[in-house]
C-alpha cells in the first residue's frame, strides 16, 4: 500500500516535520498581563500536539510590548521570557511535534490594549484608523521602523535560544507588515511607501535582520494575504491583487524564507478569513470589551445588538463570501504561490477532510495545511484521519463563535450541538486547559529595621 500523503514526512532546508497538519496560529487570552506565558498556555498547546498534529504555529506573539494584539497574549520582547518559551518547546517536543514561534506586532489593528497601551495611538504605516473598528494610529517614523525592525530580529533570537524549531513573520490579515503591504493602507511618501518594491521593503528588511542575527540554518517562514479584498466597507479600496502578492512571495523567498503560509484577507476577521458563519448572539455579548477601543466599534455593537439592524453588516460580509467554499478557501491562491516560488507553502483555511487534503498535495497546490478551527473541535483529528475516517464524527460547523468568543471568554468550542445541547458538558472541556495547580508562594518578609 502507498503511504498516505498527509503521514508522509515534510522536509524542509532546515526542518523536518513528521505529516503535514500544522495547528494554524490561534490563542485566547491564556497568559500574564506581564507577556509571559502560563501552565494554562501549555496545557492550550499540548492538546493539540497529543492530537498528533506536526507542527503548532503559535498564536500572535508580540515582538514588542506597542504591538500587543490583545493584552493577556504571551510576548518575547524580554530575554527572561526565553526559559518559558523553552518549557513549552519540551513540552510540545515530548508528542514529537515541532513548535513554530510566530513573530507579530499589531500595527493599528490592536483590539484590546491593555494597560500598557491604553490612551496612546498604535504604530502603523499610516495615520488613518483602522477601517473595521476604527482602532487610532499613527505612521511610523524612520527610527521606530529601525527599532521594530531590530525588535523582529531580537524575538527571533529568543526563540532560536528556547530551542524553538522556527519563527513564522505575520504578514497577513491586517496586522502591521499588511499595513505596509497593501496598496489600499499603506499612503506613505517614504522608501517604504508607493510602489510594491517599497511598500515590501519593511518585511523585507526584517526578513534580512532575522537572517543576519541568527544565521541561515534556522527555520524562518511568512504567512502573507494572497488578495487583500480590503473593500469590506464599499468605500475602501481593494488593495493589493494576486499578482503583486506573488513578486512579493518571490523576493520573499530571496531574502531567505524557507517556507509560505498563504491565506487572505486585509483584516480580521475577515468573510473570507475565517470563512463560515457569523454567530450574532455570541458577538453581541462579546463585542462590549472592545467598545473603548475604536471609534466605529459602538455603531458595529449597535449593528451586532438588535436584530432590526443586523442585515446590514451581514449584508456587508455575506457579499464578499459568494461564490466561495469555507473549507479550502484559499486554496487556489495557495497554488498559485507555489507555481510561483521554488520553496514550500502551506495553505490555511479550515481543512478536517482528509481527502480533501489529501487532492490538495498531492496536486501539487501546497505541500502542507493548516487548521485552527476544526482542531479545536477535535483536537485529535489526526488519528482520526489515520484511523480511515475522512472526517470527524462530530466535525466543525464553522459557526465561529470560538473565534468570536476569543476576546472576553475562553477560547473553544461554544457549539451545542457538538455537546447533544450538554451546557455543562461544554464548560468542562473549556476549562480543561486550567488545570493548573499552580504551587502557592509566600513573597519573602524583609528584615525587621532596628529603631
Amino acid at each position: 500500500m502507498s503511504e498516505d500523503v498527509i503521514f508522509s514526512p515534510l522536509k524542509w532546508r532546515n526542518l523536518e516535520v513528521k505529516n503535514r497538519l500544522f495547528r494554524s496560529n490561534i490563542s485566547g487570552r491564556f497568559d500574564n498581563e506581564d507577556g509571559s506565558l502560563t501552565q494554562t498556555r501549555i496545557n492550550w498547546e499540548c492538546q493539540f500536539a497529543r492530537g498528533g498534529v506536526g507542527a503548532i504555529i503559535s498564536s500572535f506573539v508580540p515582538v514588542q510590548m506597542e504591538g500587543r494584539i490583545i493584552a493577556g497574549y504571551a510576548t518575547i520582547h524580554r530575554d527572561d521570557f526565553i526559559p518559558l518559551w523553552q518549557r513549552l518547546g519540551e513540552a510540545v517536543h515530548r508528542f514529537d511535534c515541532k513548535y513554530i514561534l510566530q513573530l507579530s506586532h499589531s500595527g493599528r489593528q490592536m483590539d484590546l490594549p491593555g494597560v500598557h497601551n491604553q490612551h496612546r495611538r498604535s504604530l502603523s504605516s499610516t495615520d488613518h484608523k483602522e477601517s473595521l473598528h476604527g482602532f487610532l494610529c499613527r505612521a511610523m517614523s524612520g527610527h521606530e521602523i529601525e527599532r521594530t525592525i531590530e525588535a523582529f530580529a531580537d524575538g527571533a533570537w529568543r526563540a532560536r535560544e528556547a530551542g524553538l524549531d522556527g519563527v513564522e513573520l505575520h504578514a497577513a490579515n491586517g496586522y502591521l507588515f499588511t499595513q505596509f503591504l497593501s496598496s489600499a493602507i499603506n499612503d506613505r511618501r517614504d522608501r517604504y511607501g508607493g510602489s510594491l518594491a517599497n511598500r515590501a521593503r519593511f518585511l523585507l528588511d526584517v526578513i534580512r535582520a532575522i537572517r543576519e542575527r541568527v544565521g541561515p540554518d534556522f527555520h524562518l517562514q511568512v504567512k502573507i494575504s494572497a488578495v487583500d479584498q480590503n473593500d469590506i466597507l464599499p468605500w475602501e479600496g481593494k488593495g493589493n491583487t494576486l499578482a503583486e502578492s506573488l513578486q512579493v512571495c518571490r523576493w520573499v523567498e530571496t531574502a531567505g524564507a524557507d517556507a509560505l503560509h498563504v491565506s487572505v484577507g486585509s483584516l480580521f476577521p475577515h468573510p473570507l478569513n475565517p470563512p463560515g458563519d457569523f454567530a450574532f448572539d455570541t458577538i453581541a455579548s462579546t463585542y462590549d470589551a472592545m467598545l473603548s477601543a475604536g471609534t466605529n466599534t459602538f455603531r458595529n455593537y449597535l449593528l451586532f445588538r438588535y436584530r432590526s439592524l443586523r442585515w446590514i453588516f451581514r449584508w456587508l460580509w455575506s457579499r464578499h463570501q459568494r461564490g466561495h467554499v469555507v473549507e479550502g478557501v484559499s486554496l487556489d491562491e495557495a497554488r498559485a504561490v507555489r507555481q510561483a516560488v521554488g520553496i514550500p507553502v502551506i495553505s490555511t483555511g479550515g481543512y478536517q477532510r482528509a481527502a480533501l487534503v489529501r487532492e490538495a498535495i498531492a496536486s501539487g497546490a501546497c505541500d502542507a495545511v493548516s487548521s485552527a478551527r476544526a482542531l479545536i473541535a477535535n483536537p485529535d483529528l489526526p488519528r482520526q484521519w489515520q484511523a480511515g475516517q475522512d472526517e470527524p464524527e462530530r466535525p466543525c460547523t464553522f459557526c465561529n463563535k470560538c473565534l468570536l468568543n476569543a476576546p472576553k471568554n475562553p477560547l473553544g468550542c461554544y457549539e451545542l450541538s457538538r455537546f447533544d445541547g450538554d451546557h455543562e458538558r461544554m464548560i468542562a472541556t473549556l476549562m480543561s486547559i486550567y488545570d493548573t495547580r499552580p504551587e502557592l508562594r509566600l513573597p519573602p518578609v524583609p528584615p525587621a529595621q532596628n529603631p
